[in-house]
């Protein structure tokens, strides 16, 4: 293999609200911690242990806006993006620190809006998988003939 990858994959949780900071130009930039659970049993006691590692996610621009109104701390997200490290210094200290950065995101934990009785629109999840009515399951023909050749 001639070239390198580096993507990440996560579904977890929210650790906080997503915070935004806007810049002169009309960019902006959120972030916000999203944990991921491991969990399994320990053979010799039988106790089941979970193990949370925790991520520091950056959105950038339209992303963070739409991050920003419609997510909050423990909703459950999927995100698709890239492993950035960096360095900063603070109070005469270098510091390091990992971050996420996202490229792909999608909504996983279902909001109701009092109003209008649905959940987060999907036209601000550009990958958002839509669920199938139950109604349309329900009402379909269970005489109908399958393609499948077995």
């Amino acid at each position: 293999m001639a070239g390198t990858v580096n993507k990440v994959i996560l579904i977890g949780h929210l650790g906080d609200e997503v915070k935004v900071h806007y810049f002169d130009e009309g960019n902006s930039i959120g972030r916000f911690p999203l944990a991921t659970n491991e969990t399994y049993t320990n053979r010799q006691t039988g106790e089941r242990i979970t193990n949370t590692e925790w991520h520091n996610i950056v959105v950038r621009n339209k992303l963070a806006e739409i991050c920003e109104k419609y997510l909050t701390k423990g909703d459950k997200v999927y995100i698709e993006g890239r492993i950035k490290n960096r360095q900063y210094e603070m109070d005469g200290i270098k510091r390091y620190t990992t971050e996420i950065l996202v490229q792909d995101m999608t909504f996983l934990s279902t909001k109701k809006n009092p109003n209008a009785g649905e959940g987060t629109p999907n036209v601000n999840q550009p990958n958002a998988t839509r669920q199938p009515n139950q109604e349309n399951i329900n009402n379909k023909s269970h005489n109908e003939e399958d393609d499948l050749p077995f």
